[in-house]
């Protein structure tokens, strides 16, 4: 290889820019893998105590999602696509995760939240409840309650945040802060002929929660009486709107009046914007009827919507004034909702809004104070193949296809497929190479008629960056994040190396020399005290 070759592998290394010349090189291959183990070698654990924790929920984010999503950002960006390398993805800690709850094979969004926030896992449909609730039986949550991070962080004295491109009730989100034997009882409308003493998740909120210092996303329906109409649509969406009469939004609001909070209740993108994060304490923005839009589709205007990552970003400026540090729940959680619908193109978006969001929290957090989690609460029957050519659209038809190896009616098939849903075309199916697939709501083609595609059962991907990263590794039970997170923010059940790592930490102007040397001595001997 002459010195032109070389230059040119290097630039390809380092701007992640290759053209298919350079990188059929082998020294291309020989210097990428070197230049990755030398920083594996050199890469030392971060033992430090998490001041601040921010765990990110890809809902339905599949690996073959994120593989789809990585191809995308690099294709929009005039690249082949492939070697591509996503934010997230740049952490230097990844796993798998196992994420049936205790009751089925493939999971739902409540029992797979439930068990990454409290480290529990339950059953299926349950929110904020061990497996000894049942479904359904409003009595049968009395003593199945679980704490979660955001109740670990206040208990400590850290502020709490959620934030979602879904409901505030929906399934993920009201995990972190609600307990319910269903998780559809989002608002009063569906607990008509509830037996028993159960609130609904909206009122769990405002009556229960209302600590929480800042909360974005949608679903302002379950939070005001059928009889006021909604300031977006100004018409009422009776069908799920309140019938108790009573306005959830006024409650918060008087709350904080009456604890002396400086707060802001929001629901457009001109009062979001208008928000200082310097001269708040408290926030709760909710700004669609039901759910967010799709970042494909969102409206950027006044009376918009902020995209999830403007959200991160304002959430994560009001939870850093506390010294003591916060928990923050970010959830992309409308990848979930366009795999339902076979709208793949949606789905990938929908990814790289919640990349732009991580981003967003690397950007303005410090890795040596701050750890930071993504992952997916289950996968979904979403599949990238066919053997297309390097760079081929990923939305597209897969391409140089030899007659042979065409189905039997010889029309072509798209890179990406799904396993049911409503993609399926009963009899004379269209020919992919003949039509746009690239559009916004273009239904990719799946194998079982369903009116929705089905969550997946296979593993998930978890990847984490800051103190105690290094715990993040292997193949372990999806509730196994949260015990995580709660050990590197010393928070939960399992705090014992936090009293010696506060001791080391003082100084013997604290501490007597005695006990400084003691604890020097096991600390030194013993790396994971509390193990």
């Amino acid at each position: 290889m002459d010195l032109l070759d070389l230059s040119l592998v290097l630039m390809c290394l380092m701007t992640s820019s290759c053209t298919p010349q350079q990188d059929h090189a082998p020294q291309f291959w020989n210097n990428k893998a070197q230049d990755d183990m030398r920083k594996a070698l050199n890469s030392l654990p971060n033992t430090n105590i998490a001041r601040n924790v921010i765990l990110f929920i890809g809902d339905g984010m599949s690996i073959s999602t994120a593989t789809a999503a990585r191809i995308r950002r690099g294709q929009i960006q005039g690249r082949t696509g492939e070697e591509t390398v996503l934010k997230f993805e740049e952490f230097p800690h990844v796993g798998l995760l196992k994420t049936y709850p205790v009751d089925r094979q493939t999971a739902d969004s409540a029992s797979t939240a439930t068990a990454l926030l409290s480290g529990v896992k339950t059953k299926y449909y349950l929110v904020g409840l061990d497996a000894s609730a049942t479904r359904g039986d409003c009595e049968s949550s009395q003593g199945a309650k679980l704490k979660t991070m955001v109740d670990w962080a206040e208990e400590e004295g850290k502020s709490t945040g959620i934030v979602t491109t879904t409901r505030l009730t929906h399934a993920t989100p009201s995990s972190a802060y609600a307990h319910s034997v269903e998780r559809d009882w989002e608002g009063d409308v569906k607990m008509t002929n509830v037996a028993g003493n159960c609130r609904d998740i909206a009122q769990q909120f405002v009556y229960e929660n209302g600590h929480i210092e800042v909360a974005f996303g949608g679903g302002r329906r379950h939070f005001i009486p059928n009889n006021v109409p909604d300031p977006e649509a100004n018409f009422t969406y009776a069908r799920y709107q309140r019938r108790d009469n009573r306005n959830l939004l006024n409650y918060w609001q008087e709350q904080r009046e009456e604890e002396g909070k400086r707060y802001k209740y929001v629901w457009n993108k001109h009062q979001f914007d208008a928000i200082d994060p310097n001269n708040v304490d408290s926030v709760l923005g909710l700004f669609a009827p039901s759910h967010m839009q799709y970042e494909l589709e969102r409206d950027n205007g006044p009376l918009g919507e902020p995209s999830l990552a403007e959200m991160t970003s304002k959430a994560i400026k009001i939870l850093q004034k506390n010294d003591k540090g916060f928990f923050l729940l970010v959830e992309g959680g409308r990848i979930d909702h366009a795999h339902h619908l076979n709208k793949a193109k949606k789905a990938l978006h929908e990814t790289l809004a919640l990349e732009d969001a991580v981003k967003e929290a690397v950007t303005l957090t410090d890795e040596e104070d701050t750890l930071i989690v993504v992952t997916a609460d289950h996968s979904h029957v979403f599949a990238v193949g066919g053997y297309p050519s390097r760079g081929n659209d990923i939305l597209g038809a897969v391409d140089d296809v030899p007659e042979q190896y065409l189905p039997p009616d010889r029309k072509g098939f798209t890179t990406i497929t799904y396993g049911n849903g409503p993609g399926y075309e009963n009899g004379s199916r269209a020919d992919p190479r003949f039509t746009d697939t690239t559009t916004n709501d273009y239904v990719f083609p799946s194998a079982v008629p369903l009116g929705e595609d089905t969550h997946g059962a296979d593993d998930v991907a978890v990847y984490a960056q800051g103190p105690m990263a290094h715990l993040i590794h292997g193949v372990h039970e999806q509730n196994y994040v949260a015990h995580v997170m709660a050990y590197a923010s010393c928070m939960g059940i399992n705090k014992g190396h936090c009293v010696h790592y506060n001791i080391i930490n003082a100084g013997p102007t604290h501490t007597p020399q005695w006990a400084m040397l003691i604890i020097l001595l096991v600390h030194t001997v013993q790396t994971n005290i509390c193990f």
